[in-house]
């Protein structure tokens, strides 16, 4: 822990550190109750709205679930962002390279609508720092960076770069997978490499996606086609192909031309031919996961508490529902007039998501390690298993309620 600098503090009731999407959302979930609520990044300005979901795709996306949904609904977020670009998908495609297996989901097989939207995370931030704009009780402080993280007599305190200090009972962590505040927390974090990056781009396609999220299991790693519309347009997907990092280094040297062949014969050609309309970009992939969420006036959320391989796309999803179990509980023990930090109060929302995350952490883990080997009984069992799966509703719909996001009890503002 740093030491206090000798200049009067700032209070709040709570301090977030992270502005993107987790932290915006919690801000929001805490600045619509009228939450005293300082929301600080290291960014120097929020983004350009009028230019968001605009022209081609953003590279980073996310796969919202229905239970996201709702919650960015209730934050008066989705409206906006409907209106500027989220294309839903209705259908999941999951198969093998090396045999037969296939597995389809379909949105009236899980008794919704639509199975998620894929969204790219600018529109998500940009609809949430419009709503935080709105929110009397939110100071959004950009272009700041923190330096410190101490105990004080209310609290925490967080020192700014400038010299300044923050107080309040709790501060919440949502700086991303390599947090600064949770290594000045001294949290410790399990963490292995996957072995794989993500090669990521935006690609048009021959056939339109029809409202399919595809995802194959090659030898080296899945590889998702996640569908876009952009302007009516159904051929766009945005491409996640999780790689060694020989492959990834190799594939990001192609030429746009190049790349979209190899697409077009590792996806078997389920959509004709690829056009690669964007860069590729090589992100590593590493699983994180905190050994504990709290301290004493203090909180990890979202990545910050846990990083998850986008086998599935949970992610965001999973960080939202931290967003919206905390806020859940801080506000029912601002109702009763607890103390925001309260150890107590902030064990419930870690037995409620530390467990959840670490089941999902593993499952994914699992479906790596499961489709990353060629042997030749595994292989064989994993292909029964998806023809199985793909024959039998009542495990297929338990399999697509817990994609969707409904596990366990939903706090309030998600259900």
């Amino acid at each position: 822990m740093t030491q206090a600098a000798e200049q009067p503090a700032t209070h709040f009731e709570v301090v977030v550190v992270g502005g993107g999407m987790v932290g915006a959302a919690l801000a929001a979930l805490l600045g619509q109750a009228g939450v005293a609520v300082a929301l600080l990044d290291a960014r120097p300005e929020p983004l350009a709205a009028d230019e968001v979901g605009k022209g081609l795709p953003a590279m980073r996306v996310s796969a919202l679930t229905p239970v996201s949904q709702r919650l960015l609904e209730g934050l008066g977020a989705w409206p906006w962002m409907a209106a500027r670009r989220v294309t839903p998908y209705r259908f999941m495609q999951v198969w093998d390279s090396e045999g037969s297996g296939e597995v389809n989901f379909s949105a009236e097989q899980a008794g919704v609508p639509r199975l998620g939207h894929i969204v790219e995370n600018d529109v998500i931030l940009a609809a949430l720092e419009r709503r935080l704009a709105e929110l009397p009780t939110v100071s959004m402080q950009l272009g700041m960076r923190v330096t410190g993280l101490h105990e004080s007599p209310v609290g925490r305190e967080v020192v700014l770069e400038d010299g300044r200090r923050l107080s309040a009972p709790l501060v919440v962590a949502c700086d991303g997978a390599h947090s600064p505040l949770r290594e000045m927390a001294e949290i410790a974090v399990k963490a292995h490499d996957t072995g794989h990056v993500a090669v990521v781009t935006t690609v048009r396609t021959e056939r339109g996606h029809g409202d399919v999220a595809r995802q194959v299991f090659l030898e080296t790693g899945p590889l998702a086609f996640l569908p876009l519309t952009v302007g009516g347009d159904e051929r766009y997907c945005s491409i996640v192909w999780s790689t060694s990092p020989e492959e990834a280094e190799r594939l990001t040297t192609l030429s746009r031309e190049a790349l979209g062949h190899e697409l077009q014969a590792a996806f078997e050609a389920r959509l004709g031919a690829v056009e690669v309309v964007d860069r590729a970009l090589a992100v590593p992939l590493s699983q994180r996961h905190a050994e504990h969420y709290v301290q004493s006036g203090f909180a990890l959320v979202g990545d910050a508490a846990h990083s998850i391989h986008p086998l599935a796309g949970q992610g965001v999803n999973l960080g939202l529902m931290d967003a919206a179990v905390l806020a859940e509980e801080l506000l029912a023990a601002r109702r009763r007039g607890i103390a925001l930090g309260a150890p107590r109060m902030l064990e419930r929302y870690s037995r409620c998501r530390r467990g959840d995350n670490a089941a999902m952490l593993a499952l994914m883990d699992g479906f790596r390690l499961l489709f990353g080997t060629r042997h030749p009984l595994v292989t064989l069992t994993r292909n029964l298993g998806l023809s199985g799966v793909d024959r039998l509703t009542p495990i297929k719909r338990l399999l697509m309620r817990q994609a969707i996001g409904e596990r366990g009890r939903l706090p309030a503002s998600c259900r």
